[in-house]
């Protein structure tokens, strides 16, 4: 004899035994560095950095005409975090 069970589960209480095993959505911060949506623990795969240095070279794995526009993007961001931190060292004086 083997595993016959003696009554009928109901679905709530089949329902109950499967609370826990539903997924997150995973973690999403912004990067520091370029500004885009990043997973936790993760290197940003836009910019390469991680923890506020580069770990990952993008550019290198492009090609050249690919390398010219992300290092254009790379420093508008730059200036646009840049021209933010006066403002706001302005804003809070």
């Amino acid at each position: 004899m083997g595993g016959v069970p003696k009554k009928r589960h109901t679905k709530g209480s089949r329902n109950q035994r499967r609370m826990h095993l539903f997924l997150d959505s995973p973690a999403i911060t912004m990067c520091k560095k370029c500004g885009k949506p990043v997973q936790h623990h993760v290197a940003c795969p836009a910019c390469g950095y991680f923890k506020g240095r580069e770990v990952v070279n993008v550019l290198a794995k492009l090609d050249r005409k690919e390398r010219k526009a992300k290092d254009l993007e790379m420093k508008k961001m730059e200036l646009e975090s840049a021209k933010k931190e006066v403002t706001e060292a302005k804003a809070a004086k």
